[in-house]
């Protein structure tokens, strides 16, 4: 008779190509699950990967006891900016963040993800929406969603010009046509 597994999955959500994997650390405990081995519950953005994924310390607390905004708000401009560069290998820049309202607070303990979505790619930026939730740090690990923000990034060039976000497909210019010339 074969012994089953005590490692248990983790009910997060992962590539489809790792589905018969088991998530586990290097001593086999399973990864996302707490000392008992419950797997806290699949977050609330579906099967999407977050960008970024931060567990708040007690450092990161203003003087109500809660996470520090602009904690949130930078690890937002962060997550955008990792899905910009999906995009382009510009330099991007920050032009816009798009109304940022906190629904819920944030607890030292919690478990912040970034889950981001390009939602526009114009000419010279591109527009990400940053969804973040956090899973409490407590039983039952509930998933609230804490904001979600618009932010537009601009591709810049090294003299800090507005330049295509994309390489300019019309114009080519290849090296046979500049030894033409010469």
């Amino acid at each position: 008779m074969k012994a089953k597994s005590s490692v248990k999955r983790s009910s997060l959500p992962r590539h489809k190509a790792d589905k018969d994997l088991p998530v586990t650390d290097k001593s086999g405990a399973a990864l996302g699950s707490n000392r008992r081995g419950d797997s806290p519950p699949r977050p609330a953005a579906g099967a999407m990967q977050p960008a970024i994924r931060i567990v708040m310390m007690p450092r990161d607390v203003n003087p109500l006891g809660t996470i520090f905004g602009g904690l949130i708000l930078s690890s937002i401009d962060l997550a955008g900016v990792v899905e910009a560069h999906r995009h382009s290998q510009k330099m991007l820049v920050t032009a816009a963040m798009r109304e940022v309202k906190f629904i819920a607070p944030v607890f030292v303990g919690d478990l912040v993800s970034f889950y981001t979505e390009t939602l526009k790619i114009g000419r010279t930026s591109i527009t990400i929406r940053v969804t973040v939730e956090a899973t409490r740090a407590s039983a039952p690990h509930a998933i609230v969603r804490v904001t979600q923000a618009e932010v537009v990034y601009v591709a810049i060039d090294e003299a800090g010009k507005p330049v295509p976000v994309r390489p300019d497909r019309g114009s080519s210019k290849s090296p046979r046509g500049s030894q033409r010339n010469g």
